[in-house]
C-alpha cells in the first residue's frame, strides 16, 4: 500500500527530525498526518484513521484538508474503553511495511492498530547494534507485542526470545514473522509473564547479550498479575541485570508514562548495569513528526546502555 502524503508543489513533504527527539522519518506506508485537540490523525497505507492521544494537548486550526476523508473514528467511552466509528468501508486487516519488514495492521476495540510506529527508530538502533558486534547475539525481548524489535534484531542476525503475557499478540507477532519471510529464523516464542519468566532464566543459568524491555504503563498476566510500571519497573530491571552475558551489547527500556522520565530509566541503568559493564547510557524521548506542521509529537522515551 502506499501511504498518504501531504503534498506541496506536486512532491510529498517529510519534515526534517525534531532537535533533542529521535522521530523517525523512515516510514513509507505510515504518516502521522496532523494533530490537534485529542486526536491524531495517520495514514496506515491507503487507510486513514483517527485517534485519541492524551499527548495532543493543543486545540490548533486543522491543517489537513484529510480529516475530512478518515475511514474511521475513535471515540473514547466515560465509562472506559471506546469503539471505532467507521465512515468509508475497509479490509478488517491489511499490511504495511518498514523496510525490509512486514506487519500486519488491524484496528482493535482498545484504539490500537498491532504497531508502535515511533519504535522504528529503536528498531534501527537495534539492528545497527547487531550487525556492527559482527559476532552472534543473544536478545531477549520482553513485553514484545506483535514482535517489532523481534523482527529487526532476528533480521540483524541475532537470536531472539520473544516473551509477552498475551497469546493473542504472539501469535500476531508470529504472522508477522510469516509475512516478512522469517518463519524459519531463530526466535523462540513465550506466553508468559515476563517478571515470573526472567525469574526462571535466573535459576537456570541463561544469559543475553542483548535486553529489550517494552512495558505498559499498566497491564495483566496470563494468570491476573497485575502490572504498573512505576511500581514494577525498577524489580524488573534489576532482576534483568542478572541475566546480562559476561560481553553484553545493549540494554533498553521504553516508557509510556510520564511517572517514569528517560531521567528515571536513566539513573537505574547507570546503577543496575553502568556500574557493572561500563559504557555509556542515553536517554531521551522518541516521538513522530508531524507532517502538517513540522513538529514532533512525543511518544514516549527510550533509555539505552550500550557497550562502549
Amino acid at each position: 500500500m502506499q501511504a498518504v502524503h501531504i503534498k506541496e508543489k506536486g512532491r510529498a513533504v517529510f519534515p526534517p527530525p525534531v532537535k533533542d527527539m529521535r522521530a523517525d522519518n523512515k516510514w513509507q506506508d505510515y504518516k502521522l498526518i496532523d494533530a490537534t485537540d485529542g486526536f491524531r490523525l495517520e495514514s496506515w497505507g491507503d487507510v486513514i484513521l483517527v485517534r485519541p492521544d492524551p499527548q495532543v494537548v493543543w486545540k490548533l486550526p486543522q491543517k489537513s484538508p484529510l480529516w475530512d476523508k478518515a475511514h474511521a473514528v475513535y471515540h473514547r467511552s466515560s465509562a472506559g474503553g471506546g469503539q471505532w466509528e467507521y465512515k468509508k468501508s475497509f479490509a478488517p486487516q491489511w499490511t504495511i511495511d518498514y523496510e525490509d519488514l512486514k506487519f500486519k495492521v488491524s484496528p482493535t476495540g482498545f484504539k490500537h492498530t498491532g504497531l508502535f510506529p515511533e519504535q522504528a527508530t529503536n528498531w534501527d538502533e537495534y539492528k545497527r547494534l547487531i550487525t556492527a558486534a559482527n559476532r552472534p547475539i543473544n536478545v531477549l525481548n520482553l513485553f514484545s507485542y506483535t514482535g517489532g524489535a523481534t523482527l529487526a534484531c532476528a533480521k540483524a542476525g541475532a537470536k531472539v526470545c520473544h516473551v509477552d503475557a498475551s497469546k493473542g499478540m504472539v501469535q500476531w507477532a508470529r504472522e508477522n514473522a510469516a509475512l516478512s519471510g522469517m518463519s524459519d529464523y531463530p526466535i523462540r516464542w513465550i506466553v508468559d509473564d515476563c517478571i515470573k519468566f526472567v525469574q526462571r532464566e535466573i535459576r537456570r543459568g541463561n544469559k543475553y547479550d542483548g535486553i529489550i524491555m517494552d512495558p505498559p504503563s499498566y497491564g495483566r498476566g496470563p494468570n491476573g498479575e497485575v502490572w504498573k510500571l512505576e511500581d514494577n519497573i525498577y524489580q524488573l530491571m534489576e532482576l534483568c541485570s542478572q541475566i546480562i552475558s559476561d560481553d553484553p551489547l545493549f540494554v533498553a527500556v521504553n516508557s509510556y508514562t510520564t511517572g517514569v522520565s528517560p531521567s528515571s530509566m536513566e539513573y537505574m541503568l547507570n546503577a543496575l548495569v553502568k556500574t557493572k559493564y561500563g559504557g555509556v547510557v542515553t536517554a531521551d524521548e522518541i516521538g513522530l513528526t508531524v507532517q502538517a506542521t513540522g513538529s514532533a509529537l512525543a511518544c514516549g522515551s527510550t533509555a539505552f546502555w550500550k557497550k562502549a
